[in-house]
């Protein structure tokens, strides 16, 4: 299923210089809690952008701060590679040897550092965009590729799952999609959504440590009248303002759907 873009964007671009990489650890001494959304639609007028504006505002309500990534509003760079680096490279190319040694030097360039910082600011990352080929855009995914390093994230003297680098941390997705919700399902057309997001919330966000909440999805807005949008995006607005009662996803290793 190929589902189809639509709504909403919100501008933030970061001009901070490169800043020193801190511990993987958790930074946050604050008694308020820090959001970051990190965002990717190319349409600051779609839906998408629309509720991802919602979520911030039902947040801040709640006494967040709030820090967004705007991918597209940024011109973010998906490809992990050797620009990643501000070390001397010699011999082949491991992006993950490279990773340590960054971690360890505080050799990350500009863009992928300050990226790093905003993660290990935050009690709480939501990823928001619309489900596009049942997964991730691909800006957001060379995101995780070039943010999730190793030895900030996992690996290294890092750990994963329950041991990765942002344990004790909240993670939830918020996107749209093409296709209406009776589409989703056992033995429906596009299949169970559990199966879908496996790989998003089990093996990114759990794989490195993170909480994982049960994600908040807006189905079809496209098919949607004015109106049923305005109630999809008051819905979006109720389910952040209630996060602490938001079910928690486990799993049980090797099943995609979580564990009730």
């Amino acid at each position: 299923m190929k589902e189809c873009p639509q709504a909403d964007g919100t501008h933030s671009r970061p001009d901070s210089p490169t800043p020193t990489l801190l511990s993987p650890l958790r930074l946050t001494g604050a008694a308020m809690p820090h959001a970051l959304i990190v965002h990717a639609h190319p349409e600051p007028d779609s839906f998408c952008s629309a509720q991802m504006r919602e979520a911030a505002r039902a947040l801040q309500a709640q006494g967040y701060t709030v820090e967004i990534s705007d991918l597209y509003a940024m011109n973010w760079n998906p490809a992990l590679g050797p620009d990643d680096f501000k070390h001397e490279l010699t011999g082949h190319f491991k992006p993950q040897a490279e990773q340590i040694r960054a971690v360890q030097q505080g050799t990350f360039a500009p863009d992928v550092a300050t990226e790093i910082e905003k993660v290990l600011r935050a009690d709480l990352l939501v990823f928001s965009f619309p489900m596009w080929w049942f997964s991730l855009p691909a800006l957001l995914k060379g995101w995780v590729d070039r943010v999730f390093a190793m030895g900030v994230a996992y690996g290294g003297r890092v750990g994963r799952f329950e041991t990765g680098g942002f344990r004790g941390r909240r993670a939830l997705l918020l996107f749209t999609t093409g296709s209406t919700e009776d589409m989703f399902g056992p033995g429906a057309r596009d299949g169970e959504m559990d199966v879908i997001l496996f790989h998003i919330q089990h093996g990114m966000f759990h794989f490195v440590g993170y909480t994982v909440l049960a994600p908040i999805v807006s189905f079809s807005p496209v098919r949607h009248t004015p109106e049923e949008r305005g109630a999809q995006l008051r819905q979006v607005h109720e389910a952040f303002s209630t996060l602490n009662g938001r079910p928690v996803l486990t799993w049980t290793t090797g099943s995609a759907a979580p564990t009730p």
